[in-house]
């Protein structure tokens, strides 16, 4: 198609024939061999077992097969369709059923097990052809049949009986149960509401730009274990005095100049992991678990603040040496 084909054999030979070219392009280049190259879609999931741990392949991915006729069933053509898989570089090979009227995997992958194939109460079981020819041949397997669907249709008669009576008793009010929905639905918005006024509130009470998760059983059983302290002024000192003076003005400086959308973002990333940090060690200094005061051996160490020299502990007096002269100290504690 779109070739040239000069005047002399024009309405003689084709464009392709001329050319030495196939109809079908660079998808018939093994055209020789019987192997056509088509679209493929994977009729249901497989295990790729060329590749070194199993993968899946999904029903509906697409590849590349070669097409190629290896038999027939009676008259009908089985075809086989090879493709490779991109992951592992493995070949599959599927082949058509017609037998069955399904598709076969012959090479490098194995079938997922769905649990289709298995038969449950109230399926109808399609039979093959040799199991057709058994009851035809055995009068009293066709009557055991025969039995067996009895039993089985009015099994099914009686499970949709009931079935209508439980939808006919359920809805023989339509608008009683529309109110019992509807009161339903309107107490859970109540519920609901109040819930995200409480919310709100502790928000704009607590400055918090974060969103809270619902209340939970586990976070009030926790919070039983937990004694909340009220603010400490002399911690509040220490924490202050801790703190140094020219950190802020230093970090400023060290930063590289950046434009002025990308500072503002910046800003406003920092202030908001600022202030979580904030509220996290506020909630962590007034927080303290509670303990049993009598399974409490040792006091816990006084907390050391960065900034602040404490006074060395004095070392324990070792036996004094009898002496003419006794030695005079100026002060009690040593120097830095």
């Amino acid at each position: 198609m779109g070739r040239y084909v000069p005047p002399e054999h024009e309405g003689v030979i084709s464009g392709n024939k001329l050319h030495g070219k196939h109809a079908l392009g660079s998808r018939a280049n093994k055209i020789s061999q019987g192997i056509l190259t088509v679209r493929f879609e994977m009729p249901y999931p497989i295990w790729c077992t060329n590749c070194p741990k199993p993968t899946i392949i999904g029903q509906g991915v697409r590849f590349n097969a070669e097409k190629k006729k290896v038999g027939n069933y009676y008259s009908t053509p089985i075809y086989s369709f090879r493709m490779k898989h991109t992951s592992c570089g493995g070949w599959i090979e599927i082949r058509t059923d017609p037998k069955n009227t399904a598709y076969v995997v012959t090479e490098g992958a194995r079938k997922r097990d769905l649990g289709e194939d298995k038969v449950e109460e109230g399926d109808i079981k399609v039979l093959t052809e040799e199991e057709r020819e058994k009851l035809r041949n055995n009068a009293f397997a066709a009557l055991e049949g025969k039995v067996e669907d009895r039993m089985r249709l009015e099994h099914s008669k009686k499970r949709l009986e009931e079935l209508q009576e439980l939808s006919e008793q359920h809805w023989e009010d339509p608008y009683e149960q529309n109110r019992k929905l509807r009161k339903t639905f309107r107490e859970g918005r109540k519920i609901r509401e109040k819930e995200a006024s409480v919310t709100a509130a502790l928000q704009d009470k607590m400055s918090l730009g974060l969103d809270l998760l619902p209340e939970h059983e586990d976070d009030a059983r926790r919070a039983q274990l937990i004694e909340f302290g009220g603010v400490d002024h002399e911690k509040a000192m220490a924490k202050a005095i801790s703190k140094p003076l020219f950190s802020s003005q230093e970090t400023t400086s060290k930063q590289k100049p950046q434009t002025a959308k990308g500072s503002r973002r910046r800003k406003a990333e920092d202030l908001a992991k600022k202030k979580t940090a904030d509220i996290v060690a506020e909630i962590s200094g007034n927080t303290r678990a509670a303990m049993d005061p009598f399974l409490a051996l040792k006091p816990s160490p006084k907390p050391l603040l960065a900034g602040v020299k404490r006074k060395r502990p004095a070392p324990e007096p070792k036996p004094a040496i009898q002496t003419n002269q006794s030695a005079v100290a100026l002060v009690d504690y040593d120097s830095d």
